[in-house]
């Protein structure tokens, strides 16, 4: 379960430090934690060899001067690419960064975490159980735990059934029919949806059903406007140099649901859920 109130700031660094750095690496988050932010997003995806480790693509071609699918190299392969040199000379030889690299940053600088599930295609429910059983062991003893996302529903089964102690969240970038219920039946406790698609009613529906609200990815100062109006619980940016985190107001007490809370559903079964589309965020 969640601790009460809600433990995690309301501004979230997107993948470290937005666009300022070369995205989910130390330097990103590093950059980020400069500008003030102590809550990070991330993607996690496996190595070959099963090594949670940090990666937006399935192909390392965008972010590395690797080239092909991430997923059918070591991590000892992985490790030796450079995954600064396509943002800017300045983090040339940056390395690709592993979740437990990542855990002892966060840890040593007192943040918290929106850890995405990022599976390669085919391997969603896989991803989820070792990425769950990896962060419950990084996050022994912390008093935050990470906060488990995915747009896939059988990466948050996998996660459910590894560590059910870790609260999770199904992300959202377009409202397909009964999503609400699906996070619902997943045991989340939150949604992080597409900023585009957020509004009152979408709120309303999340906060009956017991959920928090999370909004991706929000750049422009009109967008965290409204969105903050509404009462949204947390904003991932990429403009971590124009929004203060410091100066934000205090997260709103957790919603109530409709009813009287009953029973936790039954977890569904891996049949029921199908693969989603991602997005290219976040």
């Amino acid at each position: 379960m969640v601790p009460d109130p809600w433990p995690y700031p309301r501004w979230i660094a997107h993948r470290g430090a937005g666009k300022l750095a070369p995205e989910n690496t130390l330097a990103a988050f590093r950059l980020g934690a400069s500008y003030g932010y102590r809550a990070f997003e991330c993607d996690v995806k496996l190595s070959a060899d099963g090594v949670p480790f940090l990666l937006h693509d399935a192909d390392l071609r965008r972010t590395t001067n690797g080239r092909g699918k991430a997923d059918l190299r070591s991590w000892a392969e992985l490790s030796q690419l450079d995954a600064g040199s396509w943002h800017s000379r300045q983090f040339a030889g940056e390395p690709p960064m592993t979740l437990a690299a990542l855990a002892a940053f966060v840890h040593a600088n007192a943040g918290v975490l929106n850890l995405e599930i990022k599976p390669t295609p085919g391997c969603e429910h896989d991803t989820g159980r070792v990425v769950a059983a990896a962060a419950a062991a990084l996050w022994q003893g912390q008093a935050v735990p990470p906060l488990l996302s995915s747009f896939q529903p059988l990466s948050l089964l996998g996660a459910l059934e590894t560590a059910p102690h870790l609260p999770r969240a199904l992300l959202l970038d377009t409202l397909w029919p009964g999503s609400l219920d699906v996070a619902c039946a997943l045991g989340c406790v939150a949604v992080v949806t597409n900023h585009l698609i957020m509004d009152a009613a979408l709120l309303r529906a999340a906060r009956q059903r017991g959920l928090r609200t999370l909004c991706y990815t929000v750049n422009e100062p009109a967008d965290a406007q409204r969105l903050l109006a509404l009462g949204i619980d947390g904003l991932i940016t990429d403009a971590v140099d124009r929004f203060a985190p410091a100066a934000e107001a205090p997260v709103s007490p957790p919603p109530a649901a409709a009813t009287p809370a009953a029973a936790a559903p039954r977890p569904p079964r891996r049949s029921t859920l199908r693969r989603r589309p991602g997005s290219a965020a976040p």
